[in-house]
This record gives structure tokens, C-alpha cells and sequence, in this order.
């Protein structure tokens, strides 16, 4: 694959506050797929992205067929009593429609079978009564009636999968129904995950007053998990920029893209942004939002690096709406927008100008109702979230019942 550019990330000279609709624009201009192609079985596809666009080799279905269990015949019959002698042949589904059905005469079929010639119409065999080898109905009943037409669903040469799409189980369903069994997919993108800082502990060590346990790399690793690439665990770091830049080198030789928690900033202790600084391929993006703000963008012997917040909120926020969209395009996949809808407000607030604000947010019954502190460290706010509340970057004022923006876990894809 051709390597990203140093200075894709640039800002134009004198940008401040870079609205959050312009910083995606940019990210998708930007970014390209950065892993190379595999064939994969369709059987384990799930959640791969397709490398090239899939036509259908056979048709769906390949031949016209009954919908129900029933009796076949030519044409329909009107109204009236109708009596129809049965030919001594069934034909079940599978078999090959190598029969000739008489006109004027009718057979066994049962569903799914293919409809041998002198067949277009199938009654259901509730309605009808069998005896002295024939079936009696009473009409009408229209020419065609449970029947499916060859290649009503899929047609030879249809584009049944088009590249950059996430496989789900339904398309697994349609491949595997025209006969392909392998597919050509993008590798799984590669997610290395870097905390930095003296003031972090393991969960299971010892912290001491002042310490804190690192709570972003677990959350990170669960994200990049459910957004389909492969996470990369690359530790923590301490506050050295010697330490840091030798991780650095060692991830860039074996994942495809960085993502650092803290450091990220324009600090003393921001080790990241001064080494992608010294590298001469760093943005570091202030981006109207809130929660988060800075948003260290570099490259690190190409390889691109997300430098998120330190604080687990910013940086959960700023992966979902950021990283989320950025790593599909990375990964080969289309860009996606956060999937949202209108629902009545169980909140109210005053929003100023000036930023995007995401609220920690649920729905209960038909409302939708927020965290009750909008403080960036309560991390406990994130697991009783179930998505997002997005308020608009210009002043508003909300009220019980007003419609507000709610965006589910899922709509971010994951």
C-alpha cells in the first residue's frame, strides 16, 4: 500500500480552534488504507472488509422454485370448483426438474423444489382436498401464486458486496448463496496502544499517594476490539523522552497505526507531541469539543499516531468520534458517520457557544437522560452510558421534552 504522507496531518498556518465538522473532513481526505489484501473463507468473514467489490457467480435463485408445500400446475384457475388429476411423480427440493407435467394435470411439490416444465402455479395444500388422484379447490387462484421467479433476488453479475464494507452475518448469508466461498479481504488493521506518564500503576500494583491506575489502555484495547481491527498492547511509559522514542520505534516496525493516552499536549511532560514535533510531522489539533480539546496528530517512521487525552473521558470521546472513522479508512473499510436519532430530552440545560458537547447519556422509557456531572473524571458516567447526547457548536437551551441528537454505542460502530 502506498505510505501516508508526513504532513498529511498539517493544519493551514493560523488555524486556532478547528471546528469539529471541518476536523473530520480533513481526517477523510487525509487517510487511506494502509494494509495490503488476503483471501479469506466467507465461513470466517465476519466483520472483515472487503478488499474489491463481489459479483454474484450464479443466480439466487439459480432456477424458478415453489415457496410452499403444495401442488403445482400450468397457469391459474378463476372461480369455481376445480378438479385436477395428480401425475404419479412429487418433486421435492434438490431435485433435478427433469419431469414434464402434462397440461391439464398437476404434482406434488414441496418447498423449495424447482418447478419442471408444465409448472408455474402452486396452491397451498391447506387448500385443497386430495382424492380419487386428484386435487379439489375451489378458485381463483392467480397464474404464478407461490412461486419464485429465477434470479428475482440476485442475478448473475450482480454486485452483491461492494468493497470497504464490514461483512456481517446477512452478507455471509448472500455470498455463501451464490456459491462463493472465499473472499478477498483487507489484513485486520493493527492498533498499537501506548499509555504514557510516571503517575500510572497496574491494576493489581501497588499505587501510592499521587499514583493513579491506568484505566485508558484496557478501555482502548476494548474499543479498538469492537470497532473490528486487532489491538496491539504496547505498554506504558514513563515520563522519558528516550523511553518514548524507543517505543515509538520498536511499535512502528509492527503495527500499523499508534494510539498514545496523555503526553499529548503542548506541556513540559508532553513527550509525545515534542518527539512528533522533532520528527517534523506533528498537528497538534485544537479541536472546538467537548469533552477533549487537543488532539496530537503525527507520523512516526510512517506510521500514523493518534496522541488522545490522558483523561479517560476526553479520550474515549475523542476515539469514538475521531479515531472510530479514521481507523475504517486506515483499515480499507468506508468512512462512517456517527448513526444517530431525535429523541425527547429528560434533561435541561444551558449550552454556550463555541464548542461540539457529547454528554454521557441512556435512554429510559421514551426520553433520553444525561450523567449527572459533566466532569471529564468521572469515568463512572462511562460505563453507565449507554451512548452519547451530541449538542451543536452553537448556543441552545434545552427543556424537558425538547428533541436532542442520541447516539447509541452502536452508531460509532461498534
Amino acid at each position: 500500500m502506498p505510505p501516508l504522507k508526513n504532513d498529511c496531518f498539517a493544519l493551514p498556518p493560523g488555524v486556532h480552534w478547528t471546528p469539529v465538522d471541518e476536523a473530520l473532513a480533513d481526517l477523510r481526505t487525509r487517510l487511506s488504507c494502509v494494509v495490503d489484501t488476503e483471501k479469506w473463507p466467507v465461513a470466517e468473514a465476519l466483520d472483515r472488509i472487503l478488499a474489491t467489490d463481489i459479483s454474484a457467480p450464479r443466480a439466487h435463485p439459480p432456477l424458478p422454485n415453489t415457496a410452499v408445500d403444495g401442488y403445482g400446475f400450468l397457469n391459474g384457475r378463476g372461480e369455481g370448483d376445480h378438479n385436477i388429476p395428480l401425475v404419479a411423480q412429487h418433486m421435492a427440493a434438490g431435485a433435478a426438474p427433469d419431469t414434464s407435467v402434462p397440461a391439464g394435470t398437476a404434482i406434488r411439490i414441496l418447498t423449495g423444489a424447482a418447478l419442471p416444465d408444465g409448472v408455474d402455479t402452486v396452491i397451498l395444500q391447506e387448500d385443497v382436498e386430495v382424492r380419487d388422484g386428484a386435487i379439489h379447490f375451489t378458485g381463483p387462484i392467480r397464474q404464478g401464486a407461490n412461486t419464485r421467479k429465477a434470479g428475482e433476488d440476485v442475478q448473475v453479475g450482480d454486485v452483491i458486496a461492494q468493497a470497504g464494507r464490514k461483512l456481517t452475518p446477512a452478507d455471509l448469508a448472500l455470498l455463501s448463496a451464490v456459491g462463493v466461498a472465499e473472499v478477498p479481504v483487507r489484513q485486520r488493521l493493527r492498533v498499537g496502544i501506548l499509555s504514557t506518564g510516571d503517575e500510572l500503576r497496574q491494576p493489581g500494583e501497588t499505587a501510592a499517594p499521587g499514583q493513579i491506575y491506568d484505566a485508558n489502555r484496557p478501555m482502548l484495547r476494548g474499543l479498538v476490539t469492537r470497532l473490528g481491527h486487532a489491538p496491539v498492547d504496547l505498554g506504558q511509559v514513563p515520563d522519558s523522552r528516550a523511553d518514548l522514542r524507543a517505543r515509538l520505534n520498536e511499535a512502528a516496525r509492527s503495527v500499523d497505526v499508534i494510539l498514545t493516552s496523555g503526553g499529548a499536549s503542548a506541556g513540559d511532560a508532553d513527550h509525545v507531541s515534542a518527539l512528533l514535533n522533532e520528527a517534523g510531522a506533528m498537528a497538534l489539533w485544537r479541536i472546538a469539543i467537548k469533552p477533549g480539546r487537543p488532539l496530537c496528530l503525527g507520523m512516526w517512521e510512517g506510521t500514523p499516531v493518534f496522541g488522545l487525552p490522558g483523561n479517560p473521558v476526553a479520550a474515549m470521546v475523542c476515539t469514538l468520534v475521531f479515531g472510530a472513522p479514521a481507523l475504517a479508512l486506515l483499515a480499507g473499510a468506508d468512512w462512517t458517520a456517527p448513526q444517530g436519532f431525535m429523541v425527547p430530552a429528560g434533561f435541561s440545560k444551558s449550552k454556550k457557544p463555541g464548542r461540539r458537547e457529547f454528554l454521557r447519556a441512556r435512554l429510559r422509557g421514551d426520553r433520553v437522560e444525561v450523567f449527572a456531572s459533566e466532569g471529564s473524571g468521572r469515568i463512572s458516567g462511562l460505563s453507565w452510558a449507554e451512548g452519547l447526547v451530541e449538542l451543536p457548536d452553537h448556543a441552545i437551551s434545552i427543556e424537558h421534552g425538547d428533541l436532542v441528537r442520541f447516539i447509541p454505542w452502536a452508531g460509532f460502530g461498534m
